[in-house]
């Protein structure tokens, strides 16, 4: 199925509701060992390869900085010629819980795929998505009204979040 299509048949408004440029703020994040920086890398392909990211009353598309300021999580909104659309700033205190159990599930994940039976292994993830969701359908909940994103991009959202957290 195309992105078109995709979008199409989810209900997406128009292609214009979506991200074309996604990045980290450097002063946030450290150099990840070879496994954060792979899930970055992926996150980021995956979010620009197809996702829905609109802010009522406007017309993207849209780049997006993440980033940490002050203890906050930070999205800088740009236009794709680089000029702020808009800043939201929302409390890390919702993702703290869910941050650090992800932290240590992914860690036991990366430790199980080296030495672990591929049961282990599947049943370490099926625990690593779930938390994985509901840490996405948090971060839905804390930009409603301000930003919507469908399920996917909030995944892959997450998964940037969290490596602002995840230091090398």
């Amino acid at each position: 199925m195309t992105a078109e299509t995709k979008q199409a048949k989810d209900g997406a408004s128009s292609s214009k509701d979506r991200l074309i440029a996604v990045t980290l703020d450097e002063d946030s994040i450290g150099r990840g060992n070879p496994d954060q920086e792979h899930e970055r890398a992926i996150a980021i392909f995956d979010i620009l390869e197809d996702n829905h990211f609109a802010i009522p009353g406007r017309t993207g598309p849209y780049a997006l900085n993440l980033g940490l300021v002050e203890n906050k999580l930070s999205f800088a909104i740009l236009s794709p010629t680089g000029d702020p659309v808009m800043t939201h700033l929302l409390s890390l205190t919702p993702f703290r819980r869910v941050i650090r159990d992800y932290e240590m599930i992914c860690e036991s994940y990366y430790n199980a795929i080296r030495t672990a039976s591929p049961t282990q292994i599947e049943a370490i993830d099926m625990g690593r998505r779930g938390l994985h969701n509901e840490a996405s359908e948090t971060l839905r909940e804390r930009l409603a009204g301000k930003v919507d994103l469908d399920h996917d991009t909030a995944r892959r959202l997450f998964t940037l979040v969290f490596a602002l957290h995840w230091k090398g």
